[in-house]
């Protein structure tokens, strides 16, 4: 363990690029809700459906192999993920494959979404919005 080159373990210039377009996707949201009069949940279903789309097309692809982590784990990122799932099944099984491939693909995302968001209901005090 005492020999390990860290360096060569991580690929800075890769966690930099996931860093940076992680980021950025979470600046264009940030500045969305500041801006604009959309709503959170309006952001949050353009988002997963721009993924989708460019995921469809093709073009989200190229941000993912750019950026790993920092294209797939944002909002964007679970769209795509969709997107992807649904056209692999579609090849496998035919159009069943466009309703369920999505959902299988997402499935440990959904997962972890509910697991989380259920402990996060346990442990926080909800509070209502000032209007």
């Amino acid at each position: 363990m005492d020999n390990v080159d860290w360096a060569s373990v991580f690929e800075w210039s890769s966690l930099l690029k996931c860093f940076i377009v992680g980021g950025l996707i979470c600046v264009v949201g940030q500045i969305l809700i500041d801006k604009t009069k959309l709503t959170p949940a309006r952001i949050l279903v353009t988002f997963v459906t721009l993924g989708a789309i460019l995921g469809g097309l093709g073009i989200y692809q190229y941000l993912v192999d750019f950026a790993g982590a920092g294209a797939t784990v944002p909002l964007t990122g679970f769209g795509y993920n969709l997107a992807k799932g649904a056209i692999e099944e579609v090849k496998n099984i035919g159009l069943l494959g466009a309703f369920t491939g999505g959902v299988k693909a997402a499935a440990g995302g959904i997962a972890a979404a509910i697991f989380f968001g259920y402990l996060a209901s346990l442990i926080s005090k909800p509070k209502m919005k000032k209007q």
